[in-house]
């Protein structure tokens, strides 16, 4: 009986240091789920920066808008990189998640693309203007139009505008409303477009030749911006900490402005 106590109490400080190693092994791992392209290519740029720090950090590729958002919740992966915050706040109501945001990362900005007018100096009176006729995303397009004096909306339409919230327009500007993956298929038939950037970069337009571009500052780049999320009561973990230290770098911003032709624009 003694031997098997003995053997036991082997058994069981073996098990205590084996979990132990695993634990302080896990807290200098973090594991990431991402969209492809840019969010892991982004991360990518913060391997060598938090090895150095003693941390591994481990990508999991999710082209996928569900699966990351169950998978940091149920703690399979320590954050993830691919969402912005209204869809985050709307998956949390749908599905009583407990996900917050640890910092905003990048945005990817609309613009106003030339369709028959080639600037915005040559846009005339009466001019057609293509938007997208989905809610949110036409509202981003009239903020950005109106932020660059194509017309007034109404004081506090905000990310809620429609084109009931044009106050002044004298010059008597024509919006087109189009489902936004059409838009660049339309150009030679109206006189400018407000495209999203996944659609403009799919037909081949390149958002540093754009008209006009979102700016940094805007309500729409802040509220759409794209952000790193964790489950609530991590976001002080010290792991969590160094992946957004990492991620918020000269480095990252450097790696974003040369590799994405201002498609991709950093907001910290």
């Amino acid at each position: 009986m003694k031997n098997a106590l003995r053997i036991l109490a082997l058994v069981l400080a073996v098990l205590f240091v084996f979990a132990s190693c695993e634990k302080k092994s896990d807290d200098k791992k973090i594991v990431v789920a991402a969209s492809s392209t840019p969010h892991a290519e982004i991360l990518e740029q913060c391997i060598d920066t938090l090895k150095e720090q003693g941390y591994t950090l481990e990508i999991k590729v999710m082209d996928d808008y569900i699966i990351p958002n169950n998978a940091t919740e149920s703690g399979d992966v320590d954050a993830n990189y691919f969402q912005h915050q209204p869809y985050l706040d709307e998956f949390n109501e749908s599905n009583g998640t407990h996900l917050v945001t640890v910092a905003k990362i990048h945005y990817e900005p609309y613009a106003i693309y030339a369709g028959t007018s080639k600037s915005l100096d040559e846009i005339p009176e009466g001019a057609k203007i293509a938007v997208p006729n989905d809610p949110s995303n036409e509202a981003r397009a009239l903020q950005l139009l109106a932020a660059k004096g194509f017309f007034k909306l109404a004081d506090g339409a905000g990310l809620k505008a429609t084109k009931k919230d044009i106050i002044e327009n004298p010059n008597n500007y024509e919006i087109v409303e189009m489902e936004a993956a059409l838009l660049p298929s339309i150009l030679d038939e109206v006189n400018a477009a407000v495209i999203n950037g996944n659609y403009a970069i799919g037909a081949g337009l390149k958002v540093s030749e754009a008209l006009a571009v979102e700016d940094a500052e805007s309500e729409a780049a802040q509220t759409f911006a794209n952000i790193i999320v964790v489950k609530e009561g991590n976001e002080n973990n010290e792991k969590i900490k160094a992946l957004v230290k990492a991620v918020q770098s000269d480095n990252v911003k450097n790696f974003i402005e040369a590799t994405y032709d201002k498609a991709v624009i950093a907001i910290f």
